[in-house]
């Protein structure tokens, strides 16, 4: 017998929802996390329904209470180096963090709902305003910076469909692709007749003064006043304790899940922006761990007949 019916590895909006459904379903669930979220620096999320503008730490406390409290729930304050095969499902490797101790555990399944891990543009002070001036997130962060002088930073094919989408808050929005051609002449054009200025010169830095962004500057000295905006990072999936149980990846490196969240790899699911089609709202993050908990504890009870 495992240990545990399920584990969940990751306590986001995702890992939460899925493993209170799974302990509602009346499973041993067995809930990994590092707190070490994507959005730690993040003062507020929003979007989420009864919860808008709540700060991310906020909302995963509150989830993993709501966990605790039922029978068969277990936290386990963890990083998992590593998932292999066991007779009995699989067999993690869990390093124990802010005192918890190192932990191995069997479990029937798994749900996998770590994320991404996100690398910004090589500029140097980026970091300093991500969170607070400069966010990822459109949907999520659009409306407080609405009307305000937006850069959008970035060098992924994707910046002039991004760019469109910020026009919708901003009409002075900015998109710069640090010296590279993220931005087509077709699209820039199309961005042009909408208002939207497309600058190619690379970047120097983000500048501020007094805890708040004030502009861009350029590497020949220019700085272009900016109050705020968003940047596009690159992601990819935090999932490098998978590698010894074979889960396909999508052509984007993301986990390829079905239309209920399994993956190639049977006993093993996926929910979040680990999945396609990558970041997403918080939200859309907890139904999908919704769904994927009510398709596993269905699979669970086996055929009919």
């Amino acid at each position: 017998m495992s240990d545990f019916d399920v584990a969940v590895i990751g306590a986001g909006p995702a890992g939460l929802s899925a493993a209170l459904g799974l302990v509602r379903s009346r499973r041993t669930v067995l809930l990994v996390d590092s707190n070490r979220p994507r959005n730690a620096a993040t003062l507020r999320s929003h979007g989420f329904l009864t919860r808008d503008g709540v700060p991310p730490l906020e909302l995963r406390k509150l989830g993993r209470e709501e966990f605790e409290g039922y029978p068969g729930a277990n936290f386990h304050a963890g990083l998992v180096q590593r998932v292999q095969h066991d007779a009995d499902g699989f067999r993690l490797s869990v390093r124990g963090i802010r005192g918890s101790s190192d932990l191995e555990a069997t479990v029937g399944n798994i749900v996998v709902a770590t994320g991404l891990i996100e690398k910004l543009p090589s500029v140097p002070s980026l970091r300093a305003w991500y969170g607070t001036d400069l966010h990822s997130c459109i949907e999520c962060d659009g409306y407080e910076k609405r009307d305000a002088a937006l850069a959008l930073i970035g060098e992924s094919g994707d910046l002039a469909e991004r760019a469109l989408l910020i026009s919708q808050w901003s009409s002075d929005l900015i998109v710069f692709t640090n010296g590279s051609a993220a931005v087509t002449p077709a699209e820039q054009a199309a961005l042009a007749r909408r208002g939207v200025q497309v600058e190619r010169r690379a970047i120097a830095d983000v500048v501020g003064e007094r805890g708040r962004m004030t502009g861009v500057l350029l590497e020949d000295g220019e700085t272009i006043p900016r109050e705020a905006g968003f940047v596009r990072p690159e992601w990819t999936p935090a999932i490098d304790y998978l590698d010894g149980i074979g889960v396909r990846l999508d052509d984007s490196g993301l986990i390829a899940v079905d239309g209920l969240g399994r993956t190639s790899v049977v006993g093993v699911y996926a929910a979040g922006d680990s999945t396609a089609p990558g970041p997403e709202q918080l939200i859309i993050a907890a139904g999908h761990g919704a769904q994927v908990a009510a398709a596993l504890n269905r699979d669970l009870l086996g055929p009919l007949l």
